[in-house]
């Protein structure tokens, strides 16, 4: 009885140890710990997902890392940042490189695994993530303020 005792109370130690509380479908926005913003307003975002701003900084340039098609990430991004279908999507970012607009379009991330490795290692990468599942090495980016498991975050 008291072995079961202390593994009830380790087990709500380790329910316990985030400093927010996430819900289970916020999706936090991710980058290196050395993009120097912390913070984007929705419209920032958008942006950024369009392809619309390309720089950080005058010298650190945005790499958009989205998940491959069926993942609930990329799902957020379509459905409530751009509001696109998948088909639209892909021809918007067709269009954009056959313009020239832009040199290439977002790179395809096939886990949060690959995503994590993938924004560590690509100076101004940014990514969508599980916010359950985002490493303590990259930093969550506040959207108009709010991370995720804040009330009124906007990313589900």
């Amino acid at each position: 009885m008291h072995r079961f005792k202390i593994l009830f109370l380790l087990a709500l130690v380790v329910i316990q140890v985030s400093p927010y509380k996430l819900e289970a479908s916020d999706i936090a926005i991710v980058v290196r710990q050395d993009v120097p913003i912390d913070n984007l307003s929705f419209a920032e975002l958008r942006k950024l997902v369009l392809g619309d701003r390309q720089f950080w900084s005058s010298n650190l340039r945005v790499t958009l890392l989205i998940r491959a098609p069926i993942a609930r990430e990329r799902e957020v991004v379509l459905n409530d940042i751009l509001q696109m279908t998948e088909a639209q999507f892909r021809q918007y970012w067709i269009g954009k490189v056959f313009r020239a607009e832009t040199a290439v379009g977002p790179k395809t991330v096939y886990s949060n695994d690959m995503t994590a490795g993938l924004v560590e290692s690509i100076p101004g990468s940014i990514a969508f993530m599980d916010a359950a599942n985002v490493p303590k090495d990259l930093k969550i980016l506040r959207i108009d303020g709010l991370l995720p498991g804040g009330k009124g975050y906007r990313l589900h």
